[in-house]
């Protein structure tokens, strides 16, 4: 099960880090930016399958896959975003990692615009059709 491997890794990962810390504190940082890496390789192919799985929804809801591509990286720059930010925080830098997740937002924003475009269209739609009824 992949939560137990996860868990595991990161208490293994933990009492290296307060192994190592006192006398390696960038060890202890390299343990902790690797640790990091081999959630993330564990976590991609649930990932993948997630993405899968939506695309699969979306088709046999006739979704524009315009769109659905969009939404998908809005949330791939989300967890992306996040996870950097942490990663740079475990080592120290919390204004940098703040700053990763304002870029973080600034991206799905742009990104987001499509997506709010075809809302306020499809309300604009529905609002034409409700008044010539």
């Amino acid at each position: 099960m992949d939560i137990l491997q996860i868990v595991g890794l990161g208490l293994i990962a933990t009492f290296l880090i307060l192994t190592v810390k006192w006398q390696s504190p960038p060890a202890a940082l390299l343990i902790s930016l690797l640790t990091g890496v081999f959630v993330f390789v564990i976590l991609v192919p649930p990932i993948r399958m997630i993405f899968e799985e939506i695309q699969s929804l979306a088709m046999q809801a006739r979704v524009d896959l315009r769109l659905l591509g969009v939404i998908l990286k809005i949330i791939a720059i989300a967890y992306i975003a996040e996870f950097g930010a942490q990663l740079v925080r475990d080592a120290g830098e919390s204004g940098l990692a703040s700053k990763i997740e304002f870029a973080g937002k600034i991206l799905i924003l742009v990104l987001a615009i499509p997506v709010v475009r075809v809302v306020i269209d499809t309300i604009m739609q529905v609002m034409i059709r409700g008044g010539a009824g």
